[in-house]
């Protein structure tokens, strides 16, 4: 970091890029060594990935005439079939055993977020397609990060996995009719292509996943343990794909960017925890649903941004959302981890 700005205050930014991929990559490897830093290392590689592809774009937009942005849609399938390989049938039997948290944490997650985006897209100032972005990741259920985080914040696992599971099924209904609702005014939406689309990148690959998870889970524990960090490698792969593909916009908009998707990730956070306790959820049960409100899927908005051939825009805001969302995300679960939770809180209904 050092040299990063004695580059910049001698010879420019341009020189500093160099020093600060490596300040990222040497801080991520360093806080693995430590408890409670090590659940931030990911993200700092995603920061170091994301400087990388801001700094030398061109390697990651085109090789010898292939586009990467083709790989997105394959990237997502395989990161889906990885969440189907890691659930199973049970994961929905929630719905039945608690059916109060599962429809407050659906219906928060269809209000909180898209509305937030909404209200954020329109007060902007963006392009017509970077603002629909902002509606687009608000609109995108939530993912397995939010469930690594439940845990880590003492909040009810369960219950988170069981919303993640139910809200990634529900997507192609949900994410389409939402983005036609409130982007409809910033971009075209075509609703039936959407669904497929959604299907296509969720739907059948978590349905593989199920199967594999049915028939050889622990038959095959090399690929039980690598799917994880396929995954990641994936997401990481997509964010700097985006960014790349992005660079110009991000150079103009990109700190304001940075700030209003800050504000919608926070809000979500926030909305989210006092909409469960205005129903009277216990404390874990809170916690859960804020973090998945707060925490989307930006691969699956990514994924649909790529779909409709609006990568560099559209996607634009989910590629901020993902690396942003990890940060504040464990942020919280630590201070949630520190604080525990009273028996008199976990017997509020």
């Amino acid at each position: 970091m050092i040299l990063a700005v004695v580059q910049y205050f001698t010879t420019g930014i341009s020189a500093s890029g160099p020093y600060l991929i490596a300040f990222f990559t040497s801080l991520a490897i360093s806080f693995r060594g430590y408890d409670k830093l090590k659940g931030f290392s990911y993200s700092l590689m995603i920061f170091a990935a994301v400087t990388m592809a801001m700094y030398y774009p061109v390697y990651f937009v085109e090789v010898d005439g292939y586009k990467l942005s083709n790989l997105i849609t394959p990237l997502i399938q395989l990161i889906m079939f990885g969440m189907g390989t890691s659930m199973s049938l049970a994961d929905f039997y929630g719905v039945v055993k608690t059916p109060k948290g599962v429809f407050i944490g659906l219906s928060a997650q269809v209000l909180i977020m898209p509305l937030i985006g909404f209200g954020l897209a329109s007060a902007s100032g963006f392009s017509a397609e970077i603002a629909a972005g902002i509606i687009l990741i608000g609109s995108s259920p939530s993912g397995l990060a939010s469930n690594m985080m439940s845990f880590l914040a003492k909040a009810n696992l369960a219950l988170s996995i069981t919303i993640t599971a139910v809200s990634t099924l529900l997507a192609p209904l949900f994410t389409p009719i939402l983005m036609k609702l409130l982007a409809g005014e910033f971009i075209e939406i075509d609703v039936l292509k959407m669904m497929w689309d959604i299907v296509k990148m969720v739907i059948l690959p978590i349905g593989a996943g199920l199967i594999f998870n049915k028939l050889l889970k622990g038959k095959a524990k090399w690929l039980d343990d690598a799917m994880p960090i396929v995954s990641m490698v994936g997401i990481a792969l997509i964010i700097v794909i985006i960014t790349a593909a992005g660079r110009d916009s991000l150079l103009e908009i990109g700190g304001l960017l940075i700030v209003i998707v800050l504000v919608h990730n926070l809000s979500g956070y926030t909305i989210g925890y006092w909409y469960a306790r205005l129903f009277k959820m216990n404390e874990k049960d809170s916690r859960t649903i804020a973090l998945e409100v707060g925490m989307q899927n930006a691969g699956l908005a990514s994924g649909i941004a790529k779909e409709m051939g609006k990568i560099a825009t559209l996607g634009l805001a989910s590629a901020v959302f993902g690396p942003m969302m990890n940060i504040s995300g464990s942020i919280l679960a630590s201070f949630w981890q520190k604080k525990g939770v009273s028996p008199d809180d976990e017997k509020v209904e």
